[in-house]
């Protein structure tokens, strides 16, 4: 018997295939999870990973291309591992999401 897999499972399955140096948007990952519509539950199941967790979270950024502000610093790790992937912002700390979205 097939196993249901939960809506949390199916997004962090659709995260782990954001390639690395790409980014993705709430909607997006939501839109691949078979869930349109619901970008807030995208950011419920990321916000609620472990430090241990193999989902690259970091890779989900908002419908503007910009990272939302998360508490204690959150947006500054997420920035910087956007950056080591060769993930560039401008000025305003948007990613041109036609350069780098996937």
């Amino acid at each position: 018997m097939a196993t249901v897999k939960t809506a949390f499972e199916r997004i962090r399955h659709a995260v782990r295939t954001i390639p690395e140096g790409r980014v993705s948007t709430y909607g997006a990952v939501a839109d691949r999870a078979g869930m349109p519509g619901q970008a807030r539950i995208v950011g419920w199941a990321l916000a609620g990973l472990d430090h241990e967790s193999d989902v690259p979270w970091h890779r989900v950024i908002n419908s503007r291309g910009g990272i939302s502000v998360r508490g204690a610093g959150g947006h500054l790790v997420q920035r910087a591992l956007l950056e080591a992937e060769g993930v560039r912002f401008d000025a305003g700390g948007v990613v041109d999401l036609d350069r780098y979205g996937w």
